[in-house]
């Protein structure tokens, strides 16, 4: 490996050690108590080293931000594979869930903290997030199109489905499901989204 190699790997590696160090703190403190001096603290590097690869924590918090929402746009595209409209539909909602059990720190930056929409205000795109969105309009679409949500709006049951699951989401990352022995949980996950598809 030649130097020029060596010091483009130094720098990635630095890069995701410092978003790696703020994604604990942003999830252990809040993003409000969190500075570029922690951050520095953590990761045992001179503050001014980490404005070489980010100019404030509000940059670093976006870039984890995106980061998240690329990888929930691939589970949602994992399923698009299904047929069946409304299988998709519940498929969809299941994806949804699982990444929040497997990810659950991106999950809270993305959906349960506060500061998200002041930091994405400063930007004038955010493509990761509007199109995991409207890949949830699409299915509902398309279940529309099969019968399913008769005289429903589609913004109405995108808005709808996407809260269902942001409840179901948000209870099991916080800790709220303890009482639901762990091997019953996805017995009732599932029932619930076939559930929610029953009404319609």
């Amino acid at each position: 490996m030649g130097i020029k190699e060596r010091k483009e790997r130094q720098k990635t590696e630095m890069r995701e050690s410092i978003l790696d160090a703020s994604l604990k703190l942003f999830t252990e403190e809040g993003y409000e108590n969190v500075t570029m001096r922690k951050i520095a603290d953590k990761i045992e590097y001179s503050v001014g080293t980490l404005y070489l690869y980010f100019k404030d924590k509000g940059e670093i918090f976006f870039e984890l931000h995106s980061r998240g929402f690329a990888e929930f746009y691939n589970k949602q595209l994992s399923i698009q594979h299904i047929k069946d409209p409304i299988e998709r539909l519940k498929a969809h909602g299941e994806a949804y869930i699982r990444f929040a059990m497997e990810f659950p720190e991106y999950y809270d930056l993305m959906f349960i903290s506060r500061v998200p929409a002041k930091e994405i205000e400063k930007f004038e795109h955010w493509e990761e997030g509007e199109r995991t969105y409207e890949i949830l309009k699409l299915n509902i679409r398309q279940a529309m199109e099969a019968g399913y949500f008769k005289g429903v709006d589609l913004e109405v049951a995108a808005f709808s489905l996407w809260s269902f699951v942001h409840g179901i989401a948000s209870l099991s990352i916080r800790g709220r499901l303890k009482m639901i022995p762990e091997q019953y949980l996805q017995f009732l996950i599932s029932g619930a989204l076939q559930f929610i598809s029953k009404l319609y």
